[in-house]
């Protein structure tokens, strides 16, 4: 008897840890296959979220991420030790498709460029002509008016009409390194349209054009960061005294204000500019289970909202217009970033100012 019990208690035993690795493994928590990715470090916040590291789980898969520079990825990073890259602009994962000889990308989200400001400034470059309504219920920053501004090298405290931020110093976005961040080769792209009368730079002869204006919209900010995270982060504890204007992702903006942390304060106020460029973020698969995390950030439903409410425009407008009601549903003064070549030829030619 005492050894039928025994047999009976063995096999309940044996079935219910079968039953533990079968649910486990039915939610995400029974092995994973490990990807690494490199990725540009705006998007570390939404991969290391505890929601995307359980949606990525329940389809088997364990997402490790790097991150470093789009300029960095497309040139300087080993990516043999990668499953994927993910840099945040199209230029870069073009040239690592071409260097790779990859077939297919995926753009899951993207994000335009935009100016994180204050209600005084935003006032008085109003004032100045230099802030007017978009498309839509949005204010932009004009571009070629704010090269007039820069050009002339005008202060703040010499801005008709200006009690509210008299600083002595220069009009100017504050920007990250160009040297290695992409949100700077971004700007960059806008800024050098407008320099070059309203058309994508093309030829040496436009590089040589609009050079001298670009170069000095960085080299006058003096020190930058080498990541958007730095001035936004500038941007939202030191306030308008340190940081009037700083150049980020829209994602950042609206990402934190999905938070509902107070961080984004009453007075905070979110620029486009005319014209904006979008960052859209590409990710070249490198192996068969970085096509996998491709696929399932372009077609995953859960993956999808999660972008959006860290701030990502997704292929499903709706998913974002539901945690950022106040945004844009398009801008439509949207230009395209030179070539990867073009932009490497003028980024570097304005590190070599430094």
């Amino acid at each position: 008897m005492k050894r039928r019990v025994s047999i009976g208690l063995a096999v309940v035993l044996l079935l219910a840890v079968v039953g533990v690795i079968v649910w486990g493994r039915g939610d995400g928590g029974g092995d994973l296959a490990t990807v690494r990715g490199v990725i540009g470090s705006e998007k570390q916040a939404f991969f290391t979220d505890q929601r995307v590291v359980d949606a990525f789980a329940k389809h088997g898969l364990k997402v490790e991420v790097d991150t470093a520079g789009s300029r960095q990825i497309a040139t300087t990073v080993d990516l043999g030790k990668y499953a994927f890259a993910f840099p945040s602009s199209s230029p870069a994962a073009q040239k690592i498709q071409r260097d790779r000889k990859v077939t297919t990308v995926y753009t899951p989200f993207q994000s335009p460029m935009a100016i994180a400001s204050f209600e005084p400034i935003v006032a008085l470059l109003k004032a100045n002509g230099a802030v007017h309504k978009g498309a839509g219920d949005y204010d932009v920053l004009d571009i070629a008016k704010y090269l007039e501004l820069a050009k002339a090298g005008t202060r703040w405290d010499q801005l008709p009409g200006n009690t509210a931020y008299p600083a002595r110093k220069n009009v100017l976005v504050t920007t990250t390194d160009p040297r290695e961040s992409n949100s700077a080769a971004m700007y960059l792209s806008i800024v050098s349209f407008v320099a070059n009368g309203n058309a994508v730079v093309s030829t040496p002869e436009q590089e040589a054009k609009v050079l001298p204006s670009v170069a000095k919209l960085f080299l006058d900010q003096g020190y930058t960061q080498n990541s958007t995270e730095g001035p936004f982060e500038d941007y939202l504890s030191a306030g308008m005294g340190k940081t009037p204007l700083a150049l980020i992702y829209e994602s950042q903006y609206v990402g934190r204000a999905g938070r509902g942390d107070g961080s984004i304060r009453p007075d905070m106020r979110l620029l486009y500019t005319a014209p904006t460029v979008y960052s859209k973020h590409t990710l070249v698969p490198l192996t068969a289970d970085g096509d996998k995390v491709g696929q399932l950030l372009a077609t995953d439903p859960e993956l999808g909202r999660l972008a959006a409410t860290a701030g990502f425009r997704t292929t499903d407008p709706k998913l974002f217009a539901e945690v950022a009601a106040h945004a844009p549903a398009d801008l439509v003064d949207a230009i395209e970033p030179p070539s990867f070549e073009t932009l490497e030829r003028l980024l570097d030619a304005v590190g070599k100012q430094y």
